[in-house]
């Protein structure tokens, strides 16, 4: 069953604008973890990173991926998963507002024409929202 718009809020709600998360993605046969900024711009997620990067490649071959955010919530350690497709975005004006979003953007691209840069979309599927307490999935 698809989750109701409210659950789907309180469960975006642990997403700042920039969050440091762990992204999976599939190498093969092989999960693939590592660090990314997550960026949440208009109930969005987004993800910059260099055109050659391993996870690009294997994005192109698999767009399959999940992202686990750590999080505390009344002084226990929590987490969010979300698991779902990664895309890679060519659009140069969303590129652009992405670019324009980013601090750090200047010191890893020279600008959104860097042939380095890509933007891939973190669309979810779903999300799962685990706390000491209970754990909440939901279908999106």
């Amino acid at each position: 069953m698809t989750a109701k718009p409210t659950e789907i809020k309180e469960a975006l709600s642990h997403f700042k604008d920039f969050e440091h998360v762990f992204l999976a993605t599939i190498d093969g046969n092989h999960p693939r973890v590592r660090p990314v900024t997550l960026i949440n711009l208009n109930k969005r997620f987004w993800v910059t990173t260099d055109t050659n990067s391993a996870k690009v490649k294997q994005i192109e071959k698999n767009p399959n991926m999940e992202l686990c955010l750590l999080f505390t919530e009344q002084d226990m350690d929590c987490c969010a998963r979300v698991a779902g497709l990664a895309k890679i975005i060519r659009d140069k004006d969303t590129k652009t507002k992405i670019a324009k979003r980013c601090d750090f953007f200047s010191k890893h691209w020279e600008s959104v024409d860097d042939p380095n840069y890509t933007l891939l979309e973190i669309c979810p599927a779903e999300i799962e929202i685990v706390t000491p307490e209970k754990t909440t999935r939901l279908k999106l």
